[in-house]
């Protein structure tokens, strides 16, 4: 395992949702509350940043190109050409006080995402899967979501419910999940952003602990990416060899922090010895 090296000192308020295009040879992620959507060149270092109807949870690679974007005004597609948004559909019309936050491409090309509240007060967050232009509602009751992710087989799905330190699981099969149940529980910061790696190990961002938690296909802690700062959103894998861990970053609630902290809320890369999955395209 490398050393985690500083790709972008962006100091987003709060980055997340980092994913590698392997088309583009790039690495997409958004400022949350920043409202904008950044994109890293991995061959020549090219940074580019695009502003954002408001505030934007995810964006995700698309068959055709484009980027199936989570905005709060709901999800909207995205053309690297132009740089323009344009939206699709509305998500929660009756929960006005919701975002959409994390989301994830299965297999199958379907979207799966999250929403929660805006101030991180009530528990209005749930869980949704967009495929063949309808949203469903598969789980509900968070406070904050994140994830979800897939195990390799597709057979088992993870989502966070990050406040509550909580990774739950849930059986998986043709875009429905049932029983569901707590996977592994974090200790050490909150249960952020997560991805799952080629043999299965759950990599857990972990907001105010300094680093990205690694748990076994059976929720056992197994160990810990240490980070240079204390609040990691999300990790995801890519490059060639999906050897390269990208991190995400931010300074929400830590402010105070940013003196001795000068980098939070930048983009890290950490080399890692295990490759992860692929990442999947969206299919409109």
């Amino acid at each position: 395992m490398g050393e985690p090296e500083l790709l972008w000192d962006l100091q987003a308020e709060l980055g997340e949702g980092p994913v590698w295009s392997a088309r583009e040879r790039c690495v997409w992620f958004v400022d949350i509350k920043g409202r904008r959507l950044h994109r890293y060149g991995v061959d020549d270092g090219a940074k580019t940043s695009f502003e954002a109807p408001d505030q934007i949870g995810f964006a995700l690679p698309s068959e055709d190109g484009s980027l199936v974007c989570g905005v709060r005004t709901g999800l909207h597609r995205f053309d690297p050409a132009t740089g323009e948004f344009a939206f699709v559909t509305t998500v929660e019309p009756d929960r006005p006080q919701n975002r959409l936050n994390d989301g994830f491409v299965a297999p199958d090309g379907s979207l799966w995402f999250g929403s929660m509240d805006d101030s991180e007060a009530g528990v209005s967050g749930a869980l949704y899967r967009y495929a063949d232009g309808e949203i469903a509602r598969h789980d509900d009751g968070y406070r904050v979501t994140n994830g979800p992710a897939l195990s390799p087989d597709g057979r088992t799905l993870y989502h966070n419910d990050t406040i509550e330190k909580r990774i739950y699981a849930f059986d998986h099969v043709d875009g429905v999940i049932t029983n569901k149940r707590l996977f592994a529980e974090t200790t050490d910061g909150y249960a952020d952003g997560p991805s799952v790696d080629a043999d299965g190990v759950v990599h857990v961002g972990l907001f105010n602990g300094w680093g990205v938690a690694r748990f076994s296909p059976q929720g056992e802690r197994i160990g810990k990416i240490d980070m240079p700062v204390m609040t990691v959103t999300k990790a995801a894998f890519g490059g060639d060899d999906l050897k390269s861990l990208y991190c995400t970053t931010g300074w929400l609630n830590n402010a105070d922090k940013r003196g001795e902290q000068p980098a939070l809320g930048g983009l890290y890369r950490v080399a890692l010895d295990r490759p992860g999955l692929p990442q999947n395209l969206f299919r409109w």
